[in-house]
């Protein structure tokens, strides 16, 4: 199994996402924000957080426009495996390769701390290790994680079932609590807390593991 885990200027997650992904048994490519292709042979895609180009503009919108996410988007169209968290989750929603957008916190502060995310749905290769309503214990860090959607999107996200997570208190003021979605075909998840942070017992707790764990089960070889 192989993971690319993009790199952009001002990532600071990507060693993290590289780190979780080793754990659950992947190869790990790291693929800087220049490249205009994808290594051989990627299984999945991993966009970090951080503050790419430093968040100017709009969060995401530069990184959105580097070679490297015409490929990730050309990947995600033919049916491959990808996941925004945090500042990644803002430029897949950049990208159009997920519906939506990320505005600036409510209270308009930054926030880090750790958070109960609750699991709507089992259905993906994601979360298919917890089930639907258990609350897990995963780190925020954002200053702009205020989901938004229109009516229509937000219809359709509940009706097929492609809300991943939810906020058990909501921090940030994401419309429905939204905390992580799925994309149409249930291969591309957003989400702004940071499994990656949530990996290693060293680190506070491992509510983030069976993620990376259930992706194994799903991209290993047959």
């Amino acid at each position: 199994m192989r993971a690319a885990v993009i790199v952009f200027p001002g990532s600071n997650c990507d060693r993290d996402l590289a780190v979780a992904f080793e754990q659950a048994g992947f190869q790990v490519d790291m693929v800087w924000h220049k490249d205009a292709t994808l290594p051989e042979g990627i299984d999945i895609v991993g966009v970090p957080g951080g503050f790419s180009y430093g968040d100017y503009l709009r969060c995401g919108a530069i990184a959105a426009q580097s070679p490297i996410c015409k490929a990730v988007v050309e990947h995600t169209n033919r049916g491959g495996y990808a996941v925004g968290i945090c500042n990644g989750f803002q430029i897949l929603t950049e990208t159009g390769i997920l519906p939506g957008a990320l505005l600036r916190n409510a209270g308009l502060k930054y926030i880090c701390k750790t958070v109960g995310l609750k699991v709507e749905t089992s259905e993906s290769a994601f979360t298919q290790s917890y089930n639907a309503g258990d609350v897990i214990d995963i780190p925020i860090a954002h200053h702009d994680g205020n989901y938004f959607a229109d009516e229509g999107t937000l219809s359709t996200l509940r009706e097929q079932d492609r809300i991943a997570f939810t906020y058990s208190e909501n921090p940030n003021g994401s419309v429905g609590d939204i905390a992580g979605i799925l994309s149409e075909n249930r291969r591309v998840l957003g989400m702004m807390p940071h499994p990656e942070r949530a990996a290693d017992v060293g680190h506070g707790g491992t509510d983030g593991t069976a993620l990376f764990r259930a992706l194994s089960g799903v991209l290993a070889p047959a």
